[in-house]
């Protein structure tokens, strides 16, 4: 069982930063794929990152590469979000999950965390 708590959201705007972080709670978080999830309002989750459990391994959706960097601190059972260059097309809720393998399928993941909001204004 992990528990995922995203933090970091907040109100920017278009250019700017954020770091989202996602802490787990869990034994075994360090084997687990982690993945960062978005969804605006009256659209459909799409994926975002996703960072294997070693952290060797990342992948990107094509609209946020180059511009977000997905990575990993096992010691803290923390994953961060570095978002740069935002837009406003980046606003949604961001979550956080955690799965056995490393994707940006959505379904692959097994805990979600409640999601931090992310604002991005023109």
């Amino acid at each position: 069982q992990v528990q995922l708590v995203e933090s970091g959201g907040g109100l920017v705007q278009a250019g700017g930063s954020l770091r989202l972080s996602c802490a787990a709670s869990g034994r075994s978080f360090g084997s687990y794929a982690m993945g960062w999830f978005r969804q605006a309002p009256g659209k459909e989750r799409e994926s975002v990152a996703a960072i294997s459990w070693s952290g060797a391994n990342t992948y990107y959706e094509d609209s946020v590469k180059g511009r977000f960097t997905i990575s990993r601190d096992n010691a803290k059972n923390t994953v961060y979000l570095e978002m740069n260059s935002l837009k406003p097309e980046d606003t949604a809720v961001y979550y956080c999950a955690a799965g056995r393998i490393t994707t940006l399928t959505s379904k692959e993941y097994n805990y979600w965390g409640q999601g931090t909001q992310v604002t991005v204004s023109s």
